[in-house]
């Protein structure tokens, strides 16, 4: 029995669609099961193929986001990535709260995109880290008189996931506050508890909604 990960692709650059196959066909451990161009095109694999991931585009005809919205309203255990160039915090926090469960720019090379398929696959969930830091690091940006959603963490903890949104591991974060890792990890699951998220792309996304209904 094959254990390929079937996945499908919908892009309407139909250069990008053959070169992602081709890479992941080398690379091996991954089978093609469709290709498509637009939003419908989208739901009509998903539909059809029953893809285990199914790569979209944001920027296509009917919209990336909307395919994503209508098939996990119909099919909410189907697999979806989103591979774009698409960075701005609206569409990446759009996309995870409708259930994506990745986001990736497209600059990302042949074998790095295969890892994260295959965690995808495993049930892990991926977002570009740049655009994870970036994210996070805006949210947590002054807002006038809008209260802080971060307001019951403690200074140090706030002080750890400030440099945590910057983009810097927890090791790194130890070096530049003096401290030992372990003491890091100790606050940034404590910080996580207290925003009762699972990690620190749902501690961005927590504050973004946040700041939508103030």
């Amino acid at each position: 029995m094959s254990t390929s990960i079937r996945i499908a692709i919908v892009d309407d650059h139909p250069l990008f669609r053959e070169g992602v196959a081709r890479s992941l066909s080398e690379i091996g451990g991954f089978e093609l099961v469709g290709e498509g161009a637009s939003a419908e095109d989208a739901e009509r694999l998903a539909r059809a193929s029953t893809p285990d991931i199914l790569l979209l585009d944001i920027s296509m005809p009917g919209g990336g986001l909307n395919a994503l919205a209508g098939i996990l309203s119909a099919m909410p255990e189907q697999k979806i990535v989103m591979l774009t160039v698409s960075e701005t915090n609206a569409d990446v926090a759009q996309a995870l709260k409708a259930g994506a469960r990745g986001y990736v720019l497209k600059g990302v090379g042949s074998k790095a995109l295969a890892e994260i398929l295959r965690d995808v696959a495993n049930g892990q969930s991926y977002v570009s880290p740049s655009l994870s830091a970036r994210l996070l690091s805006d949210l947590l940006q002054p807002t006038g008189s809008k209260p802080d959603p971060l307001s019951q963490l403690t200074g140090r903890e706030a002080e750890i996931l400030k440099l945590v949104a910057e983009g810097l591991s927890n090791k790194e974060v130890a070096a530049r506050l003096s401290l030992q890792e372990k003491t890091v990890k100790h606050h940034m699951t404590r910080v996580l508890a207290k925003l009762n998220v699972r990690n620190r792309t749902e501690a961005a996304l927590l504050m973004h909604e946040a700041r939508e209904r103030n």
